[in-house]
């Protein structure tokens, strides 16, 4: 018979609110009848004195009663079970008294005859039975201190971290477990543990057996043992369906039960093989989704003036927590992303949540759920929109189509600056957002944001900032619109080339690809206030002769579209200006062809930067010197081999998963070409 306290606790990664004590003790705003827990609720893991909750004047105190089964008819009382059972037991405990005083008796007087075997054979028969109801009696003691006490349970309690609900389901425990051993093997109660009890007393069909064992469960998932506890309930279907059964009761009678499920989903949605299992039975969405929705938001409630008081106190937000957390642990599957977006009318209640007032986000006394609510909220349709392949295409789309999304997430920039966490989940989102040209629309569409993004990128904090200066360069890839936006702020050129100058931080490099996105994008309309943008060569051309990976990356592709703005003499003037010669700027190129003489899927448009550089080198006015110094360098040998390791990867600006977005017009594969065809040439410039 086991109680089993764990000593290893569940390995889960941090959650997203660090002041959130998640699986822990019932809200105090969530009661219980006081019956269950003789007055006492789902208590702390110390097993303190101190109840939680207290029962509602209108609800009847529930205990689970022994029935009283009588053995006769027309007797009453006299001979019930109860009555018949202690009678054996005083006649058990007699009997072993009677034992003991006759034994003693008979070994004190040992008149046991003069026959020789007689005399040793009764003297070891009075010692074994004297022995024999010793040990009875003693153990008769024994359990009954243990138990009029609840010493045993208590102690079990304590290991276990079952708090005061354990001074009910305990003794019921060892009941069972004695039970079985009389009724079939002892084999069937020595293995008997609380989780097959807990598991055991859901799928019953008696409310308060459910009650019992789903609150064992969640008090042993919320201390020492989750890890045991999670593994052994995420083997067995029908309790996990059970479990998701009753986070579907809404009766404001069950409230504490349907926590107590949800919070044990929690804990299994943790693991990926459970999260797949929960997904996996039919309707658990559907279930899931019934946490984030109050008796008047939800689609089949009844009217506001027919609620009743019980409900008005239902605490709607501690659910709306728990049901968020689920999905967000579901979600990390890829196949559940599609189902969370496919179930109809979630993701629209989810972007709901995302939305925070002014009051709130400004009021520092605030209660501290609505801004968990808000933040997790975001989590989740940052895990969906960070989904890769067509799913995450699909449900990006399905997210720019609502017409509440970027709106709330405005609202986090503008009025979140208490909240610096709530406004990086929201720059990360639209950054998700920007990948897909309807993301870029509706981002654009809506006043204030890209404004917004900007402040935050030149004011805002480290982290923040480069998160904003993603979302920045993101918008701006391959659309005209986006930039637009971008540069109808005044001073952002002097910004972003200012960010140049910095540490080579995040915010430089997303400074970098802002530009190089807008130079290459934004038009001619735009193509005389962008040639300012040359100030900025000197600090290019050093980035490159000194970056490496992705900032070189980033620097070679500025280059590129800052040299549409200048010719060659002046681009030989600009390499004097940086302290590097003409010779060695070349041969920095073709170094960089050596080091990556394979496609690198961390900077996947390096070889075509550098390769486009070539080709704008040897189509400037001073091509023929070019052309020259590009053989001497060997670059016509490092084209050739190029050209037999081109990709496809090469071939698009950003990746989702290992699906391609926002293709280039032009093929690597036809610009390695064109190259190879100017170097092999007389150095004349190319026609357009």
């Amino acid at each position: 018979m086991k109680y089993r306290k764990g000593g290893n606790a569940a390995a889960t990664e941090p959650d997203d609110d660090a002041t959130m004590k998640e699986g822990h003790d019932v809200p105090p705003s969530i009661k219980v009848d006081i019956g269950e827990c003789h007055g006492g609720g789902i208590g702390n893991g110390d097993g303190g004195s101190a109840s939680l909750f207290e029962p509602r004047p209108e609800e009847t105190p529930r205990v689970w009663h022994v029935p009283d089964v009588s053995l006769l008819p027309y007797t009453g009382r006299l001979f019930v079970s109860k009555n018949i059972g202690r009678l054996f037991t005083w006649l058990q405990v007699l009997s072993a008294l009677a034992c003991v005083a006759l034994s003693v008796m008979r070994l004190w007087r040992h008149d046991f005859g003069d026959q020789p075997n007689k005399r040793p054979a009764l003297l070891l028969f009075y010692t074994l039975a004297l022995i024999e109801a010793l040990i009875f009696l003693l153990e008769q003691a024994y359990w009954v201190w243990m138990f009029s006490g609840q010493k045993l349970p208590g102690t079990v309690s304590r290991e276990c971290e079952l708090g005061e609900c354990g001074q009910v389901s305990l003794p019921r425990f060892f009941f069972d477990a004695y039970s079985r051993c009389i009724t079939g093997s002892i084999f069937d109660g020595i293995n008997m543990d609380l989780v097959t009890f807990a598991e055991e007393l859901i799928l019953s069909e008696f409310p308060e057996e459910q009650r019992i064992g789903v609150r064992i469960l969640q008090r042993l998932t919320a201390g020492g043992s989750t890890l045991d506890t999670v593994r052994k309930v995420g083997t067995n279907a029908r309790s996990i369906e059970r479990l998701v059964e009753m986070i579907n009761w809404k009766s404001p009678e069950e409230e504490v039960v349907r926590w107590c499920a949800a919070e044990v989903l929690s804990k299994l949605a943790d693991k990926r093989r459970n999260a797949l299992r929960v997904s996996g039975i039919p309707g658990a969405i559907e279930s899931v989704m019934s946490l984030l929705y109050t008796d008047e938001s939800a689609p089949d409630s009844a009217a506001p003036h027919d609620v009743s008081p019980a409900a008005r106190s239902y605490d709607h937000q501690q659910f709306k927590l728990l049901g968020l957390l689920i999905l967000k642990r579901i979600a990390r599957d890829h196949d559940n992303c599609g189902k969370i977006g496919n179930t109809r009318g979630l993701l629209s209640k989810i972007i709901e949540l995302t939305d925070a007032s002014p009051e709130l986000l400004h009021n520092t006394r605030a209660p501290e759920s609505p801004v968990r609510i808000v933040r997790r909220a975001l989590k989740v349709v940052k895990i969906l929109v960070s989904a890769t392949s067509s799913t995450g295409k699909m449900l990006r789309q399905e997210v720019a189509d609502n017409v509440f999304t970027v709106s709330n997430l405005r609202g986090v920039l503008q009025h979140g600056q208490q909240h610096t966490a709530l406004q990086k989940l929201a720059t990360e989102i639209l950054s998700r957002l920007a990948m897909d040209a309807k993301g870029k629309q509706v981002i654009v569409g809506t006043g204030g944001v890209v404004k917004l993004l900007l402040s935050i990128f030149v004011n805002g904090e480290k982290e923040l900032g480069a998160e904003a200066g993603e979302a920045l360069a993101m918008l701006a890839l391959e659309s005209q619109a986006s930039c637009a936006a971008i540069l109808k702020q005044d001073d952002v050129l002097d910004h972003l080339m200012s960010a140049l100058e910095g540490d080579g931080g995040p915010r430089r490099l997303n400074a970098a690809r802002v530009l190089r996105n807008l130079c290459a994008y934004a038009g001619e309309k735009h193509r005389r206030r962008l040639s300012t943008v040359t100030k900025a060569m000197p600090m290019v051309l050093k980035a490159t002769m000194t970056g490496s990976e992705r900032t070189l990356e980033v620097f070679v592709g500025l280059t590129v579209q800052i040299c549409k703005f200048i010719d060659g003499v002046r681009f030989a003037g600009e390499l004097r200006g940086a302290g590097i010669d003409e010779r060695s700027y070349v041969e920095r190129l073709a170094s960089i062809l050596r080091e990556h003489r394979y496609p690198d899927i961390t900077v996947p448009r390096m070889r075509r930067f550098v390769v486009q550089q070539a080709i704008w080198l040897m189509t400037s006015s001073s091509a023929a010197a070019y052309v020259s110094l590009l053989r001497e360098a060997g670059m016509e040998r490092l084209l050739e081999s190029i050209a037999d390791t081109t990709s496809e990867l090469e071939c698009y600006h950003a990746f989702s998963g290992s699906v391609g977005i926002s293709k280039h017009r032009e093929s690597f594969s036809a610009a390695v070409d064109a190259a190879l065809e100017l170097l092999g040439g007389d150095g004349a410039r190319a026609e357009a």
